[in-house]
């Protein structure tokens, strides 16, 4: 079959047989773009989840306790979507998070980190509780820990251990520059 110049390509059997490699490049493209949606949802991109998570005015009390101590830091979300601290792990012992309601303190398993906003661990409200602690942390020294989230990915943080006293100037606004990163 000659073909005129310019002319379209015409191939010699028509119908549905000739469209069949358009809707496998369609089904393919659909596939791939699937599969990229599905990394969003299992927290391997904190920015894609929607949250935009970091932490700012870290810091540990020295204990006066051997086996005990308190963490407190602020986790500041510009993104869209809320998120959930969901745990917290360290090397230095066990971790709980702990809330406040009206002077009362309970431990929770998980705390809202919302969209536009701050979750915020201070003396006397929200904090971490290490317990069994390997080892007392002295002022000077710092605790690692990691930040698990219900989407986000984990973020490690380093608390400087402060002295027992010691009252963070900002008040825990997430604007610190003592934040010890």
């Amino acid at each position: 079959m000659r073909r005129p110049a310019g002319g379209p390509v015409r191939r010699p059997a028509g119908g549905p047989v000739g469209r069949r490699p358009a809707l496998a490049a369609v089904a393919v493209i659909g596939a791939l773009a699937l599969a990229g949606c599905g990394g969003s949802d299992s927290g391997a991109d904190s920015a894609s989840s929607g949250a935009e998570l970091s932490v700012d005015a870290a810091y540990i009390p020295q204990p006066v306790s051997d086996s005990m101590a308190a963490g407190f830091l602020t986790i500041t979300n510009e993104g869209d979507s809320a998120d959930e601290l969901t745990s917290v792990t360290s090397e230095a012992g066990e971790v709980t998070v702990h809330e406040t309601v009206d002077g009362t303190m309970k431990e929770v398993d998980r705390l809202e980190v919302p969209a536009h906003g701050q979750l915020v661990f201070k003396s006397g409200g929200n904090h971490l509780m290490f317990e069994k602690l390997k080892r007392q942390p002295k002022q000077g020294q710092s605790v690692a820990v990691e930040l698990h989230f219900a989407h986000a990915d984990p973020v490690t943080v380093k608390l400087p251990v402060k002295a027992a006293t010691y009252q963070p100037t900002t008040g825990h606004s997430g604007h610190s520059e003592d934040s010890g990163h």
